[in-house]
């Protein structure tokens, strides 16, 4: 796994986190296919650093492509395999497949539940970092641009169109109950951020009025 860690916000920290999140949604359900479950969790993001490099890759499909080849490769049955292929093709925003069966719901709620709270900040700023985006964009005035009103790429930009509604979309009770606690401290950061963004800029009229 550690050879097709693409960047900081998606390493090996982030399968497990994943991983264990997933295992604690599954306690919460009956019937869940743990083996299906537990190999994709730890093969989820394969394909991310084929992504990195090329943004028109999507990381799910690729991954889930590469997941299937590595366990038949290791003598898994093709339906095992293709299970856990599935649930890989599927636990991205950007899958025109939503999840159906109980294992992609819930590996898709586990990996958007790391988005969230205090850990999802942190990564996402980790990796709009490595991507060369913006903490925050200004307008042509020089005034700060909320999120929703920015179509750049900024961290105030991705709370807004994707941060802020992962909660939304979840499946799972047990998944929902998790967000529901972390959105609180997303949220709490965000509306800081913009508080004190909003407050250092007003040094802008003070400069006017010494020049």
């Amino acid at each position: 796994m550690r050879k097709h860690n693409s960047d900081q916000a998606h390493d090996i920290d982030h399968i497990f986190r994943v991983l264990y999140l997933a295992i604690e949604i599954a306690n919460d359900e009956e019937n869940v296919d743990m083996d299906v479950l537990i190999a994709a969790s730890l093969l989820h993001d394969i394909g991310r650093k084929a992504q990195l490099k090329n943004k028109n890759i999507d990381h799910a499909k690729k991954g889930a492509r590469m997941a299937k080849k590595f366990l038949l490769d290791n003598d898994y049955s093709e339906e095992f395999a293709k299970k856990v292929s599935n649930c890989i093709k599927k636990h991205s925003f950007r899958s025109d497949n939503p999840p159906i069966t109980l294992e992609e719901k819930i590996l898709f709620d586990a990996d958007k539940l790391d988005v969230l709270g205090a850990i999802g900040i942190a990564r996402t700023i980790m990796y709009q970092t490595q991507t060369h985006s913006n903490l925050y964009n200004l307008d042509e005035e020089g005034n700060l641009i909320h999120g929703e009103d920015d179509k750049n790429n900024s961290f105030l930009h991705e709370y807004k169109y994707k941060i802020e509604k992962v909660a939304e979309k979840l499946y799972t009770k047990k998944a929902k109950e998790i967000a529901s606690k972390r959105m609180k401290i997303a949220q709490l950061y965000y509306d800081s951020l913009i508080e004190e963004l909003e407050e250092t800029y007003k040094g802008k009229m003070l400069i006017k009025k010494i020049i």
